[in-house]
């Protein structure tokens, strides 16, 4: 690193082990690590530059130079409330873009091309308008993981953490709700809600490449071999996941529980780098593994947020067309009145 000295690399050494980070939960070196956080944030400095986290992270890049740390809601509306030029977002591209919508004034990057989201693939705005057709006077509500392009044909725009709140104030005045695009996301709010799937809610077929593939039957064997345990799963997992959780929530939600709750142990049904950040935050807490990988969540490294603040490339700049962004908006800001209402 050109302008990082041994002492310098030492005294964020300790920094970052002083705030949880050891050899045992990263890869590699942690005075290498060091060396990319210092010159990361002397940078951030420089630039006038804001990092967007989400839990999903490795633990290096949330604790090392996470400016705003969280779910895809909280960091939205950090997003929004930044006085940065410019926002680096390590996450996923919808989450970049969502940013992108709420700052048309500032400049927000992607530090990886391919920290791409199946859920956010599995539909488009022609899929949207073809529902909307189908279904004339319902309600679209979509769940922030989608492109700008789909959240313009939205009425509103809900979260794992505000779904629920928002559907019931949106049922008050609308019989039926299109809901987009996790199907098991939606069949789960339906038996919250009292709802029947294809009637009075309407699911689209899509679904996150980590949450579909847990297994219930392997719930019942950690709760035999781990008596006391509180099993919590986010809610893009399937239902009969659901069943035999004790708690359903999102990342944000499922962190109070852990804060809140002192269970024997917790079993973290979600993406690996949440359990990652629990260990870290309560490592007074025992956690039981299983856990998935998110590969595109992982695309983002140290290394390619250091290229992206030294010299981004025009395809690592995310914006939003301005007719598309406007639309998009309204049905985020629609979001934002319903979950704090």
């Amino acid at each position: 690193m050109s302008c990082i000295n041994e002492s310098e690399i030492k005294e964020e050494s300790k920094r970052l082990m002083a705030l949880g980070l050891h050899h045992r939960c990263v890869e590699g070196r942690l005075d290498q690590i060091a060396a990319l956080t210092e010159e990361i944030n002397r940078l951030k400095k420089e630039k006038n530059a804001v990092i967007c986290a989400h839990v999903y992270q490795t633990p290096e890049i949330i604790l090392g130079i996470g400016d705003f740390v969280g779910d895809s809601y909280k960091l939205a509306d950090d997003s929004r409330h930044t006085a940065a030029d410019i926002i680096v977002f390590c996450g996923v591209r919808f989450m970049a873009e969502t940013a992108a919508v709420l700052n048309p004034a500032k400049k927000v990057y992607i530090p990886s091309l391919d920290a791409g989201c199946s859920l956010s693939e599995s539909v488009t705005a022609e899929d949207v308008r073809g529902l909307k057709a189908a279904h004339p006077g319902a309600s679209v509500v979509t769940y922030i993981n989608t492109s700008a392009e789909v959240k313009a044909e939205s009425d509103c725009i809900v979260t794992s953490a505000n779904a629920e709140k928002i559907l019931r104030r949106i049922y008050e005045k609308n019989k039926k709700v299109i809901f987009i695009p996790d199907r098991f996301m939606g069949a789960n709010l339906a038996k919250v809600l009292g709802k029947t799937p294809g009637e009075d809610i309407i699911l689209w077929n899509g679904s996150c490449v980590v949450h579909e593939h847990f297994d219930a039957r392997t719930i019942a064997l950690y709760r035999k071999n781990y008596p006391g345990v509180a099993v919590l799963a986010h809610a893009e997992c399937p239902s009969d996941i659901i069943n035999a959780v004790d708690y359903m929530g999102g990342t944000g939600d499922m962190m109070r529980y852990v804060e809140n709750t002192n269970a024997a142990a917790y079993l973290l049904v979600t993406e690996c780098g949440f359990g990652e950040l629990a260990r870290i935050k309560f490592p007074d807490k025992n956690f039981i593994a299983m856990c998935r990988l998110c590969p595109y969540m992982k695309a983002v490294t140290l290394e390619n947020i250091l290229q992206t603040l030294k010299k981004p490339s025009k395809e690592q700049l995310v914006t939003v067309p301005p007719e598309i962004a406007a639309r998009a908006k309204k049905a985020i800001e629609k979001m934002f009145e319903l979950a704090e209402g």
